[in-house]
């Protein structure tokens, strides 16, 4: 029996990820869509967004709880920030499943969301039942869970980049700097001056430096693999591009290693994650090897001497920072092959 899918906030960038992902999985159906905004009246999901006409036969209603319930075993959240927490329990408490694509769950210390989303979390007994759903680290965690908090795609860069030097205890812990360059897809679809085209086209610029809210997202998951805390220096920047995230990350060496430990190191602690592919000394990833792929590509350099680690991750920030990697926690859930969807 296929599983029953609903997404809410279908029409964002991410919701139209979601749908064409899943319109190609064997093991689902998607049976309820809801817009990101209001409607003034329900209309066919291939007329509000045109490449799905045709392929999907659904009409898209405004959001509510009550009549997608019955439609659904799965609901994916791709909904904004703080809108999801009560959505999220709700669906949970009544039985049912939910990846949830927001930052609403992905803390687990609530007063993190005053400081970083300027709202205190109304759930916070909920943080802990959420599992940080960053499949390569956690797919043991997740399986069988009712609640997955899907990361953000800055932290799913930066994260992948630097796990395998903190779980092995040989990376310092302070001031780790973290160097991010994403589409502005990432910055969803609500429309914005700093967005505008001509803000963007043939220009690159920082923004939120230190202080984007992505932060201790990836302080916190850093901090669980070194077991002792880290802090990060971490500066977004915007490019002049619709999709994908180039991250470079500098961190210190407890101890003298070569490139071609750390390649090695990479490829054992990524051996069984389809999705990880370690590059070979000297050769780079770029955006245009994994956009619309769910694919993080990681290349690695050591500076000897000065006992410092280059890596450089790369992933499509709507794919494996959002919708692709949301559909692998679902794969996990369920106890299904993680390839599922994603990969023939």
């Amino acid at each position: 029996m296929l599983v029953r899918v609903g997404i809410l906030g279908a029409t964002g960038y991410v919701g139209e990820e979601l749908i064409e992902i899943l319109l190609a999985h064997p093991q689902v159906k998607i049976t309820a869509v809801t817009a990101s905004a209001n409607l003034e009246k329900e209309e066919p999901i291939g007329k509000l967004l045109p490449r799905l006409a045709g392929r999907l036969s659904l009409d898209c209603f405004t959001l509510d709880v009550e009549r997608i319930l019955p439609l659904v075993d799965v609901v994916f959240l791709a909904l904004p920030h703080t809108v999801s927490q009560d959505i999220a329990v709700a669906i949970v408490e009544a039985g049912k499943k939910v990846i949830d694509l927001s930052a609403d769950f992905r803390l687990k210390d609530p007063s993190l969301y005053e400081k970083w989303y300027h709202a205190p979390h109304n759930h916070p007994d909920y943080l802990e039942k959420a599992v940080y759903g960053l499949t390569e680290l956690n797919h043991a965690k997740i399986e069988g869970v009712e609640l997955v908090a899907n990361p953000g795609c800055y932290p799913t860069g930066a994260i992948l980049a630097l796990a395998p030097l903190f779980n092995k205890k040989l990376a310092t812990t302070h001031s780790v700097i973290i160097d991010a360059k994403s589409g502005a897809t990432g910055a969803g679809k609500k429309p914005s001056s700093f967005l505008h085209f001509p803000e963007i086209h043939g220009n690159l610029k920082a923004y939120k430096v230190n202080a984007h809210q992505h932060s201790p997202e990836i302080e916190q998951e850093l901090s669980e693999l070194a077991q002792e805390e880290v802090d990060v220096i971490f500066t977004p920047y915007l490019l002049p591009t619709d999709r994908g995230i180039l991250t470079t990350c500098y961190v210190g060496l407890k101890e003298r290693m070569e490139t071609n430990e750390a390649i090695a190191l990479y490829q054992l602690f990524y051996q069984n994650d389809p999705f990880v592919r370690i590059h070979p000394a000297g050769s780079w990833p770029e955006l245009a090897h994994v956009v619309r792929t769910n694919f993080c590509d990681i290349g690695i350099t050591i500076d000897a001497e000065r006992k410092v680690a280059i890596v450089i991750s790369a992933i499509d920030n709507l794919v494996k920072g959002a919708a692709g990697q949301a559909v692998q926690n679902l794969n996990c859930m369920h106890g299904w092959d993680e390839k599922l969807g994603l990969l023939p």
